[in-house]
């Protein structure tokens, strides 16, 4: 009702599937989203989903359904920088593009679209850059998937990597994750950080490193112990934008380590909760990210 010509977009139905600050979401929460969506779409009760989210976390949900939605249908994520009460809200259009983007034939087999500000990303590329602007999200590297201005959409390219249907990720059955850690990799990092995350029990630890991975060599060392006593180590970037790549200035296959590739540390935590929930290890791995 409060956004005009909505109604004549697609036929829609909306369910409360939670009600949480998008910094309280949780690994149950992604679990039971994912599968209701799948429900939704086996049963052939929706051409399309748009999940309306807060966007501290929005591109850690979208890239969690766009690794395991079984479905070409399409899954769409909104939400928006400024409060309804705000002067020059952005979520009613933000909804209104979203909607069109789900009824769009042409946005099947894209797996999860993060929709905001008239631009649409692929939920694998998607990152928040701003804390306050409304032009919050970028996908450095690939870029755009598209636009999306007032329903008139524009698609430029495809995902890059393997999605939905195409990966080896289910939700069938799950109602946890495996724990996996980020450390902010810092000048002076001590290197007790990764021992306490071990001794606390996390089965995969993510670096957010310096430069291409980096950490100092005291914190290498802990990561190579941790390594060695069947802890999965991803080496990601603090930087905004470019890879993390394998063997070049750290010895991954020596170490026992895994790079991130184009993956930021959210989103390597993401990719290394599933693949460990599936008993992925060693080459393994490192595979996974390449492909995902």
């Amino acid at each position: 009702d409060a956004v005009p010509g909505l109604r004549d977009v697609a036929t829609l139905t909306g369910e409360q599937f939670s009600q949480v600050g998008s910094q309280d979401m949780r690994d149950d929460l992604w679990l039971a989203l994912a599968a209701r969506v799948n429900t939704l779409f086996s049963a052939d009760e929706a051409d399309g989903v748009v999940v309306t989210h807060g966007t501290d976390t929005a591109e850690e949900t979208g890239y969690f359904l766009h690794l395991v939605v079984k479905s070409e249908k399409p899954v769409v994520l909104t939400g928006s920088m400024r409060p309804a009460t705000a002067l020059s809200a952005d979520g009613p259009l933000n909804l209104f593009n979203a909607v069109s983007v789900a009824a769009d034939p042409h946005a099947r087999g894209r797996g999860t679209i993060v929709a905001v500000n008239d631009d649409l990303h692929s939920a694998r590329d998607v990152t928040k850059s701003s804390t306050t602007d409304v032009q919050a999200f970028v996908s450095p590297g690939p870029g755009l998937l598209g636009t999306a201005s007032y329903g008139r959409i524009r698609y430029f390219r495809h995902p890059t990597h393997v999605h939905t249907r195409a990966t080896e990720f289910s939700v069938d059955g799950r109602y946890s994750l495996p724990r996996v850690d980020i450390l902010y990799a810092h000048a002076n990092m001590p290197a007790d950080l990764v021992r306490a995350s071990v001794a606390l029990g996390a089965q995969g630890i993510v670096i957010a490193g310096m430069g291409n991975g980096n950490v100092p060599a005291g914190v290498a060392h802990a990561l190579t112990d941790a390594a060695g006593a069947g802890i999965a180590v991803v080496r990601s970037s603090r930087v905004g934008s470019g890879d993390v790549g394998r063997n070049i200035e750290v010895d991954d296959d020596g170490l026992g380590l895994v790079a991130s590739d184009q993956l930021n540390p959210q989103k390597s935590r993401v990719l290394l909760q599933l693949c460990l929930a599936h008993g992925l290890q060693g080459r393994s791995l490192q595979d996974a990210f390449y492909r995902y």
